[in-house]
């Protein structure tokens, strides 16, 4: 029965990114297959990306105080946002995509981020990640969760330490950029979630990376949060 389970859930998620993996790329408009899509089929599966926020979506909502600021309206661009990221992160490394479901957008910052075995941002990402923080701002009515993976060298505890460590420095510097801190959620995956072969140095440097995830909050998101 377990073989069986296992066998429907690949099949469900395959189908899922044939159907959503295939994204539009802001700067030529040809369809592409989402880099993470493939990823999660080809590693340990969706299911980090394609579950609820970290926090659950109505608590988040309603600290943040989404909606109540806006005077109950909520309006939300996000293939505009997506494009203005392409474009700010161009030639970074940074690979910026709609989620796998198509419900939010997926910010992957790649191995570079951080010098190894520290969660210090490295020089060379702290100004791709001031325009990410200004995208942040400009688009408020969002909520964002940045969640840390690692390569499986070393211990299992160690790299689920340091995952999240990694995403904790990603958020407080994105708070120290003007972006509020009730709008984030951080969560550390360790190396439950590869996107590449852990057995090469290359698939290694993929899975070590920090995701930001920005999730829309819709006029009737608030309206069932209140």
């Amino acid at each position: 029965m377990q073989i069986k389970h296992a066998f429907i859930s690949g099949i469900a998620a395959i189908s899922l990114v044939s159907l959503s993996g295939c994204v539009t790329d802001p700067n030529t408009g040809e369809q592409k297959v989402s880099r993470t899509a493939i990823g999660g089929v080809g590693g340990a599966g969706l299911g980090y990306l394609l579950g609820g926020l970290v926090g659950g979506k109505t608590t988040r909502i309603i600290g943040a105080g989404i909606g109540a600021a806006a005077g109950g309206y909520v309006g939300y661009r996000m293939d505009q946002q997506i494009r203005e990221l392409d474009e700010a992160t161009e030639g970074t490394g940074v690979d910026v995509a709609e989620t796998p479901d198509g419900t939010g957008i997926l910010v992957n910052l790649p191995d570079v981020t951080f010098p190894v075995d520290s969660a210090t941002i490295s020089p060379q990402m702290r100004e791709v990640l001031d325009d990410v923080a200004g995208s942040m701002v400009q688009y408020p009515n969002s909520l964002i969760d940045v969640m840390g993976h690692t390569d499986s060298t070393g211990s299992a505890q160690y790299n689920l330490d340091l995952s999240q460590r990694r995403a904790e420095s990603v958020a407080n510097f994105l708070v120290s950029r003007g972006v509020s801190r009730a709008r984030i959620e951080t969560i550390g995956y360790g190396e439950d979630y590869p996107i590449a072969d852990n057995t090469t140095e290359a698939g290694r440097a993929q899975n070590r990376r920090v995701e930001i995830r920005i999730t829309p909050i819709t006029e009737a998101d608030v309206e069932a949060a209140y």
